[in-house]
């Protein structure tokens, strides 16, 4: 079993009168994540699915009464897939002001509907968690960190599922039933979302498109839409957990570019599969722009797992002077370049040093990844 770097961080925030609520795209691990949780207390545990249409029923038109028989016996209460249960918001309060014994933990697969449920009746009662999939970090403390770097081509082309890192042989397959349907289930179930040939659509293109900035413009005439319904969908993808943004770092330059945006996938596996692209790196001329986006992925898994508070961005200015990835911590800035190939050398822009002259630069390889995806 590989071991969560978020678990150790939850289990400091169980037990203090609030909810947890646990976010996440399908099959990521958020119930084997809970379950290990629950396993280090021995206190009776119950497990409820929101996909289970009989769990919906109980829960429908809560009240202390009708809830009463089905916790009164437990100190762990689990609603898994929380989204799927309607008025989620309102019985989740009930739980909290109501059972007052009981550590209540909630996850979700579709943030963009559990979050809007629960925002106002659980104001003040809740601490919130995201689970991703495997981190480097993760698959470093699993099985040791030369192992992880010899898997590194592996990783690029089938990413991080939990189900693809851990059924050698199987990827392909997995990859294509994950994209093909079960990841994008909750996304398709929503009202506002008519078109699925348009979100494949969308998808693709933004999968060809990593490592580039993207217009939303654009991307509507390539894809036969309009600027609107693009920008809707990508936000949605985005509270899916299926792709994230990095904006354009802009402070002091004047030619800095104001408005610019890069959008890459948060599992490397996901986006070749998208666009059925399972070759290895032998046979791909994207070898750069996966790299690019597996190691952007992944360090921002390693501060969402440790719980560091960051903001990231990439730099461009009109003339093309471009870092791959800028970050800040608690006002301070680092610059990085990402190379692929091993020796490969980077230079800092003369005009973001003079500009941002504190900024610590460096150059990531495979050869000094650990320097960049692991906790000293």
């Amino acid at each position: 079993m590989v071991n969560r770097n978020l678990e150790k961080i939850i289990h400091q925030f169980l037990f203090k009168k609030k909810t947890i609520i646990i976010y996440g795209a399908r099959q990521v691990g958020k119930t084997t994540l809970v379950e290990s949780i629950t396993a280090k207390y021995n206190y009776p545990v119950l497990f409820l699915n929101g996909d289970d249409p009989d769990v919906r029923d109980i829960l429908s038109n809560p009240g202390i009464a009708k809830l009463q028989p089905y916790l009164a016996n437990y100190k762990l209460v689990i609603i898994d897939e929380a989204q799927r249960i309607p008025e989620i918001g309102l019985v989740l309060k009930i739980i909290h002001d109501n059972f007052k014994n009981i550590q209540l933990i909630a996850t979700g697969s579709s943030s963009f509907e559990l979050a809007n449920k629960i925002q106002e009746p659980l104001t003040g009662r809740k601490f919130e968690f995201y689970l991703h999939p495997f981190s480097f970090g993760e698959m470093v403390a699993h099985h040791g960190l030369l192992t992880e770097k010899s898997l590194l081509e592996h990783r690029l082309i089938y990413g991080y599922y939990p189900d693809v890192a851990l059924n050698n042989g199987l990827e392909n397959k997995l990859l294509k039933s994950l994209t093909s349907s079960y990841l994008y289930k909750d996304i398709l179930m929503l009202d506002q979302l008519h078109k699925p040939a348009l979100l494949e659509k969308i998808l693709k293109a933004l999968a060809l498109q990593i490592g580039n900035e993207v217009s939303y413009n654009e991307l509507a005439r390539l894809v036969d839409s309009d600027k609107g319904t693009v920008e809707k969908y990508i936000d949605i993808l985005e509270k899916a957990y299926i792709i994230f943004k990095l904006n354009g770092y802009n402070k002091n330059v004047r030619n800095e570019l104001k408005k610019g945006k890069k959008i890459y996938f948060f599992d490397n596996g996901v986006r070749n599969a998208i666009i059925s692209n399972l070759l290895p790196l032998s046979s791909r001329n994207d070898t750069g722009a996966l790299w690019e986006n597996f190691i952007i992925s992944e360090r921002l898994k390693l501060n969402y797992n440790n719980d560091i508070s960051f903001k990231s961005y990439f730099w461009r200015t009109t003339q093309q002077q471009e870092i791959d990835y800028i970050e800040e911590i608690d006002g301070k800035l680092s610059a990085f370049e990402f190379k692929w190939g091993h020796g490969k050398k980077a230079f800092l822009s003369k005009t973001f040093s003079n500009a941002y002259p504190d900024t610590l630069f460096k150059v990531i390889t495979p050869d000094n990844i650990h320097e960049f995806l692991l906790i000293a």
